[in-house]
């Protein structure tokens, strides 16, 4: 749920009226409904379930082992994209009770139908209105039809915020029934459109670079292991707790880095009086309600504080025992902000330690399960798509073809 807050007050762009207590549609304490159902041990059973619903998405395509020596070449932003998108909507909306058919046919028609929003997502956030755009109108409309709470009420393992949110809406607020269905469409887009662009750059540097490749790679291998796991594509599920997922610093450094170099979000604050900001290149003399944006790629990419700043390093957040490093410097001083894909303050996105973890959780799988390797050996990096610069993560411009097919694994615990 990178940048959520930033963008959840743009109701015009999700088609519901606003959800701040004081315009008076409802009475609910968003911030308090994210903490409550995405940190703390809720974010166990979030990660749980994103755990069984990732390895139940990359099963079910995958032929029998007989005939899985064949390698599957697949564009990786576009796998990524399926494979994130079906998970992570199993994981807050729950199961069809249906045959898997039925469901596997339902979320391949929502992924189309958020691929054809999320697309205009740019111009919307821009304040022009999806009635412009046909299509997109069109698929809102559905999307948001699939999560009215008459639907919902029907699926299994729903998750707690949707059934928080569900609740709240009921008791708490003036909202119609579309209007309910159209609070959980902002969840769902919040959910995906800046994890799945995230999720590809940490696999696509973690591939093209054969040290961050190998470095992986072990890392995991020795977190199952220490685990007992027995792993066996048709065995038994892979399971880690949070303590074990928290314990893989180069996973996290591999995300860090990728994030560093996609991120282009902008952190907007008001003043609530006047002040006198002072920078390194000088003062500012600000006034009550004037609006601030801190555009954080700017020190993302600060030579000063990144030697070498475009280039991917799978190491550049672990210190010299390969544990996490908390220490950078600009010009000699010591920062507190160093890293923000994810804001700061107040509105500092409340999903982003579920964020990192499910694209954790998805490194896990790809680097345990399958044989990776991009088609062109030195693949060139995409080119950052500009067009959703200030929404967060920037996907690819185009896509990048890669190949996978299934090791064979045993590993006993």
């Amino acid at each position: 749920m990178l940048l959520f807050m930033a963008f959840w007050n743009k109701k015009k762009a999700f088609g519901h009226r606003s959800i701040d207590p004081s315009d008076g549609n409802t009475t609910e304490n968003i911030n308090s409904t994210f903490n409550k159902t995405l940190q703390g041990k809720a974010l166990d059973a979030l990660t749980e379930a994103m755990m069984e619903n990732l390895q139940f998405v990359l099963r079910s395509p995958v032929p029998p082992t007989s005939k899985s020596a064949a390698w599957v070449t697949e564009g990786m932003y576009s796998f990524c994209y399926r494979v994130m998108f079906e998970a992570g909507y199993l994981t807050l909306f729950g199961r069809d009770l249906t045959t898997l058919d039925t469901q596997k046919a339902l979320i391949l028609n929502n992924l189309d139908n958020f691929k054809q929003f999320d697309k205009v997502f740019p111009a919307l956030a821009a304040g022009l209105p999806i009635q412009a755009f046909k299509t997109a109108h069109r698929a809102r409309e559905k999307l948001a039809e699939g999560l009215r709470h008459d639907s919902l009420r029907t699926r299994a393992s729903v998750s707690d915020l949707i059934r928080l949110r569900m609740h709240l809406n009921d008791t708490l607020s003036t909202f119609n029934d579309a209007e309910k269905a159209k609070t959980h469409l902002a969840i769902l887009w919040a959910s995906q459109a800046n994890t799945i662009p995230a999720t590809f750059w940490s696999l696509f540097q973690t591939i093209r670079s054969p040290e961050a490749l190998k470095a992986a790679t072990e890392e995991v291998n020795k977190a199952l292991e220490s685990a007992g796991q027995q792993l066996s594509f048709e065995g038994n599920p892979i399971h880690l707790n949070q303590m074990q997922l928290n314990d893989l610093p180069i996973l996290d450094s591999i995300i860090k880095e990728a994030l560093r170099l996609s991120s282009a979000s902008l952190n907007i604050r008001t003043a609530k009086e006047n002040f006198t900001l002072h920078l390194e290149d000088g003062s500012y003399n600000i006034r009550k309600d004037d609006i601030i944006a801190l555009y954080p790629q700017l020190m993302h990419l600060d030579p000063e504080i990144y030697p070498d700043p475009l280039t991917f390093k799978y190491d550049r957040y672990l210190d010299e025992n390969k544990k996490t490093k908390t220490t950078f410097y600009s010009n000699g001083i010591k920062l507190k902000y160093y890293y923000m894909p994810f804001g700061s303050g107040a509105t500092i996105c409340p999903g982003r330690l579920f964020a990192v973890q499910e694209i954790k959780q998805f490194l896990i799988l790809m680097l345990s399960y399958f044989e990776l390797e991009l088609v062109e050996s030195q693949a060139k990096c995409p080119p950052l798509d500009q067009s959703r610069a200030g929404l967060g993560i920037l996907p690819p411009l185009n896509d990048i073809e890669f190949k996978y097919k299934l090791k064979h694994v045993s590993m006993c615990g």
